[in-house]
């Protein structure tokens, strides 16, 4: 299959990579570096990069940003870095991206487990996750030529854990051969409109 993994060198990006591109022709899509850069904030900058890259099998993005403050400091525009970025970016990637996909193909979206149990800082990033996992089962239900949505939610993983630990009190790290599944999942598997959670 010809993937493209929007976020390829981050932290979860670089194991997806790592394990699918021994039997795929791996494309690496970032804002700053990959094979090709997009920002997906910008619909005309995820139009321009599936002109250039052509007919896919599948896409996985593991991007996106939010801002974590508390919530009495979070000001309008600050909600509006998630709904631009880590939002309406992976819902404009399904909107424009099913267009390049041959028949048949998969988009794999993520999230996070702040969708389902939050924490502190979190309202934006929070309401971000949730609202991506209602759109991909409601996008499944419509979406044509045998295309699939899927949305892999995972807990803290263990190579962020040193970072983020204080962030998620108690929180059991998740093993990143356990996230990788998930994507394998999404890709390889038939469901579609599924929220695949890894929370433990």
């Amino acid at each position: 299959m010809k993937i493209l993994i929007i976020g390829g060198h981050g932290t979860i990006g670089k194991k997806v990579v790592a394990h699918f591109q021994d039997e795929n022709e791996i494309l690496i899509a970032g804002r700053t570096n990959g094979d090709i850069t997009v920002d997906i904030a910008d619909a005309k900058s995820i139009k321009t990069m599936f002109d250039h890259l052509g007919k896919l099998d599948a896409i996985i993005c593991i991007a996106g940003e939010a801002k974590w403050a508390p919530f009495n400091d979070l000001t309008e525009d600050d909600y509006y870095i998630g709904l631009k970025s880590k939002l309406m970016g992976q819902v404009n990637l399904v909107r424009i991206g099913q267009d390049y996909l041959n028949s048949n193909g998969s988009i794999t979206l993520s999230t996070g487990i702040l969708a389902d149990d939050p924490v502190v800082k979190t309202t934006s990033a929070a309401m971000v996750n949730g609202g991506i996992h209602s759109f991909v089962k409601a996008v499944a239900l419509e979406i044509e030529n045998g295309i699939r949505v899927n949305v892999v939610s995972s807990g803290m993983v263990e190579d962020a854990y040193e970072k983020y630990k204080n962030y998620f009190p108690g929180h059991n790290p998740i093993p990143m051969t356990k996230v990788i599944n998930g994507y394998v999942r999404s890709v390889n598997g038939k469901g579609n409109g599924e929220i695949i959670r890894i929370y433990d």
